[in-house]
């Protein structure tokens, strides 16, 4: 079995002959040459998976020939093997101009781990992943038949997220489907887990989870007693998975610290982050601001109007009179970006500046209609690509790289809810009045299966807005998204595979909040 072509560069080729008996005989075809023009013509006329080069040979050196190596072929890893221990070799092979290096005097176990590095590190790797993911599956499994509490739900999460990053390296492997029915089968006991605990929750406070009424005490108030600045950055429908894509941006900057928490339900805007900015359930926003919430439409922006309003109530009712009050800004469109990085330095001039972010929000409900959002983001994987993309060229990264260079601040980083790929239709009855959302719905008379849904009879045992007499409020389960029978097969089609918000799912519902400290 041929596990790879290697070309070995060096003068003194015969004093290696051993060594490079030692490697055939594990497999790998050596092609030895001893000086560096022979071995820049072998490349540009033969295929080799890797080039062993030595750095002082007489002739031409080792460094020239890297330059002209790396010029006819730049994906061709070269190690340099070199008697010189000086520090710039090591900072030019850790800039990426050299692959790797070793130093004379060599052993044959040294050449061979070299060689499985570079050769058959995919292959490792996926016998590796193969061989963790069937005992992580076994595992997870237990957990389930455990009756796993909203801690032990979180860790499950978290396990199967770290799992969807890790096999989007290794897209051949055939465990995709496996781990995404194993998600399907985690969310439907997720859902039976929060229909059981989410009222007690709300309504006793027995062994709650952090919601979203708790974020400004639990994580912002802390930080104000202590007289610190804060940026609470809130990246509307930020997902946990788009959260680790975007997180190794921030390390060469930030001290991180993670935690998580739960939101509210429905898991939708008008009610999630009203919650985060006012401390109150949707039912205590009604009682407490009727005028405000009558004001607006049953939409993701016009009833989250108020929220600098709310965010500043609930800081007085806590004993907090910011002095400047606090800034918030909301950023839909490219020139609020722009006016912000332009005003940053002026708004952190106060103790609190709420920065609220739609982008991800917005990717989100555009590709339910958008045939070009469909091809660029046909999965969970390439949403995150997309998310990290965006952020790493956004203006928010800008931000948090200017505000890295603050003493005495703290940014909280967090999202209001997630977002699920919505896979099957549940059909709804409901009169003219209903809502329109596809994970919720409010009205009278509606009727769900409750397989699909959780059916709210009286909004105050989910602390929801009343809204008048007989109104119902159904909840959507798993990657269920609801479809009239009018034009079932339409509209059914329409939103199959979009991803959607309001309802109850691991991705929805438990969300990171994230302390960034500048290293600085």
């Amino acid at each position: 079995m041929n596990r790879g072509k290697i070309l070995w560069v060096d003068d003194e080729i015969e004093l290696l002959r051993s060594h490079i008996m030692f490697l055939e005989e594990k497999g790998y075809e050596v092609t030895p040459v001893t000086n560096a023009d022979d071995a820049i013509a072998l490349i540009t006329q033969r295929h080799f998976d890797l080039v062993l080069l030595d750095e002082m040979m007489s002739g031409k050196d080792g460094l020239a020939a890297l330059a002209e190596i790396k010029d006819f072929n730049p994906s061709l890893p070269v190690v340099m093997i070199t008697k010189n221990e000086e520090e710039s070799l090591m900072e030019e092979a850790i800039g990426g101009k050299i692959d790797d290096y070793l130093t004379k005097p060599i052993n044959p176990s040294q050449i061979l781990s070299t060689c499985k590095k570079f050769l058959e590190r995919y292959k490792i790797g996926e016998e590796r992943i193969s061989r963790d993911y069937a005992m992580e599956f076994n595992q997870i499994t237990q957990a389930l038949m455990a009756q796993p509490d909203w801690q032990e739900w979180i860790e499950i999460y978290l396990r199967l997220t770290e799992w969807e990053i890790e096999l989007d390296h290794y897209p051949d492997l055939g465990l995709l489907q496996t781990l995404q029915d194993q998600k399907r089968s985690c969310n439907l006991e997720f859902a039976r887990f929060i229909e059981r605990n989410y009222p007690p929750w709300i309504h006793d406070q027995s062994d709650a989870p952090v919601l979203s009424v708790d974020i400004v005490a639990e994580h912002l108030v802390p930080l104000l007693t202590q007289g610190r600045r804060i940026v609470l950055l809130i990246i509307d429908s930020l997902r946990l998975d788009q959260w680790m894509a975007i997180e190794p941006l921030l390390f060469p900057y930030f001290h991180i610290n993670k935690s998580y928490y739960y939101s509210i339900l429905p898991t939708a805007t008008p009610f999630s982050r009203n919650a985060i900015f006012s401390g109150l359930y949707p039912i205590e926003i009604e009682e407490k601001y009727p005028d405000l919430w009558q004001a607006g439409n049953d939409d993701d922006f016009s009833r989250n109007r108020y929220e600098h309003q709310f965010l500043n109530g609930q800081l007085k009712s806590m004993g907090f009179n910011l002095n400047p009050e606090s800034k918030y800004i909301k950023i839909v469109e490219a020139q609020e970006s722009k006016e912000l990085e332009r005003n940053l330095s002026s708004y952190i001039q106060t103790q609190l500046l709420a920065i609220v972010v739609n982008f991800v929000d917005i990717i989100a409900h555009s590709r339910s209609t958008s045939e070009i959002l469909r091809e660029i983001v046909p999965d969970e994987a390439a949403f995150r690509s997309l998310t990290r993309s965006w952020f790493g060229h956004s203006s928010i990264f800008r931000v948090l790289r200017y505000l890295a260079e603050e003493e005495n601040l703290t940014i909280v980083l967090t999202s209001d809810h997630g977002s699920i790929r919505s896979m099957r239709g549940a059909k709804v009855i409901g009169d003219r009045e209903t809502s329109t959302n596809l994970r919720y719905k409010f009205g009278r008379n509606l009727k769900c299966d409750s397989k699909y849904a959780i059916f709210v009879r009286d909004p105050r045992h989910y602390k929801l807005p009343r809204r008048g007499i007989n109104v119902n409020y159904i909840i959507a389960k798993e990657d269920y998204y609801f479809v009239y029978p009018t034009n079932y097969h339409k509209y059914l089609n329409l939103y199959k595979d979009s991803f959607q918000h309001g309802g109850v799912s691991m991705e929805e519902m438990i969300l990171p909040i994230i302390e960034l400290r500048p290293k600085k």
